[in-house]
């Protein structure tokens, strides 16, 4: 017998959805990792590759230039020879922080979780009671 459909009583969301349009930046590859970085101040390319040595320049130039254009990080052109780029955070990159903060938070309660052997107990505990409710 299939299950009986909830309604869903959360407030309905706008037509142009504030979350999703939020989501939809921290959540493209490297964006969290980038804020992260430049909380500290302000970085050359050079360094933000250091400090995040997974990502392609390529990648990572792509998305500098994307965050720039929507204003979350000023990109500052330095007159020096060679000429070199310094990034920082906007006043609107700064407010995304305390979301980036938050999701290290759980993030590294997730992982101490895993670590503990109790992500496991975890599963087990969700499936039994998705078994339960089925029945």
């Amino acid at each position: 017998m299939p299950l009986r459909l909830r309604k869903n009583r959360s407030a309905p969301l706008p037509p142009s959805c504030p979350l999703t349009e939020c989501m939809a930046l921290i959540g493209g590859a490297w964006t969290p990792n980038i804020l992260w970085h430049l909380e500290a101040g302000p970085r050359r390319f050079g360094e933000l590759r250091v400090d995040i040595p997974k990502v392609s320049a390529k990648v990572l130039s792509a998305r500098l230039r994307h965050m720039a254009e929507i204003g979350i990080i000023s990109r500052a052109v330095i007159a020096s020879s060679p000429p070199s780029v310094e990034y920082s955070l906007t006043d609107l990159g700064e407010q995304l922080l305390p979301a980036i903060r938050a999701l290290v938070d759980v993030g590294n309660k997730l992982k101490q979780r895993r670590t503990n052997g109790q992500g496991m107990a975890i599963s087990a505990t969700a499936s039994t009671s998705s078994a339960r409710r089925a029945r």
